[in-house]
């Protein structure tokens, strides 16, 4: 019991990265059908602008707290910045083109902002800076059980405002209303007096300003930075918004907290191969390929991934449209 409520914290504080990230896939896809694939490239630009702030601001007597957040205000504008002219630059000319063009083209910024963060930040990983000590808490009575940290509370706490405050925005104020409009049909919307081009703007820099936020949770847990590591993260965040149901909000959140957790008890149970090594009497076979080949101890680290996708594909197979899929009504 101590594993599994591990790993489902774990599995939670990873699910709300990637419910995060997925709310700004699902955002752009609910108003333009969009799949912006160089979202994860804005979450990567987030982590490693806050890097920039937090390694300037480190030397300093601010306390921790307050170098975080200054960080996370600096790297909010720059992405939301980016994901304005994304829009603005590379998206807009081809609203009207073929769907296959903006796919294409949002695969192609997002090599251009790796090899452009390559030129800034280098090709190193980057060790981010921890100016905020970590602190376990105990959720059980024993000594060694399970833990939760002022981190993952923080990831918590934060992820579950931002995802309060985006469906406030979204169903409370007249720019929500603009935007479900717009994503219902773009062409009465604009004879109703709404401004398209604005509204489809400010969707790509809302949901790049939640990616900035994502990139310094990803970077602050981990505790690493590279020009790659956006990829992956929004590759599962894609895969997140599809299992949820793309363009709903609710299944942007559930398709994140599950692929979260779905992935963390994989890695926790059925991954770990080093634990199968143990088991010699049940499986000599796997032992004694372990004994030879000691890598094969980290096999099951290694695809971890393997397993939400699994289910993802699952899913799709026995429900194409994803969980929340039918509620096409609630799209933003």
């Amino acid at each position: 019991m101590d594993i599994f409520l591990q790993q489902l914290v774990n599995g939670l504080t990873l699910g709300s990265v990637y419910a995060i990230v997925a709310l700004g896939y699902t955002m752009v896809y609910g108003i333009v059908q969009l799949i912006n694939f160089a979202h994860g490239e804005v979450v990567m630009i987030g982590a490693m602008v806050a890097y920039t702030v937090i390694s300037m601001l480190a030397a300093t007597h601010l306390p921790p707290l307050a170098i975080v957040t200054i960080a996370t205000l600096a790297a909010i504008p720059v992405c939301m910045t980016v994901g304005y002219l994304l829009e603005r630059v590379a998206y807009r000319p081809l609203r009207r083109a073929p769907r296959l063009a903006p796919l294409i083209t949002a695969i192609g910024l997002s090599i251009i902002l790796q090899n452009l963060a390559l030129l800034i930040w280098s090709r190193a990983p980057l060790p981010y800076p921890q100016v905020i000590t970590t602190v376990s808490y105990s959720l059980t009575s024993h000594p060694n059980g399970a833990t939760i940290t002022n981190v993952q509370v923080a990831i918590l706490v934060m992820s579950a405002l931002m995802m309060t405050g985006l469906m406030l925005l979204i169903y409370r104020t007249k720019l929500g209303v603009a935007m479900r409009a717009t994503a219902q049909n773009q062409s009465v919307a604009g004879l109703m007096g709404i401004d398209i081009n604005r509204v489809i703007a400010i969707t790509f820099a809302i949901g790049a300003g939640l990616a900035a936020v994502a990139g310094v949770m990803v970077g602050s847990y981990y505790g690493v930075a590279h020009y790659q590591m956006g990829f992956i993260l929004g590759l599962k965040a894609f895969s997140a918004a599809v299992l949820g149901g793309i363009g709903n909000m609710a299944g942007a959140m559930l398709g994140g907290l599950l692929l979260g957790i779905i992935e963390a008890l994989g890695a926790g149970y059925v991954g770990d191969l080093t634990n199968l090594c143990q088991l010699s009497h049940w499986f000599g076979a796997i032992a004694e390929r372990c004994q030879t080949n000691p890598n094969l101890a980290l096999f099951g680290s290694n695809y971890q991934d393997v397993f939400a996708f699994l289910v993802l594909i699952a899913v799709l197979v026995f429900r194409p449209s994803g969980l929340l899929g039918e509620r096409v009504a609630d799209r933003a």
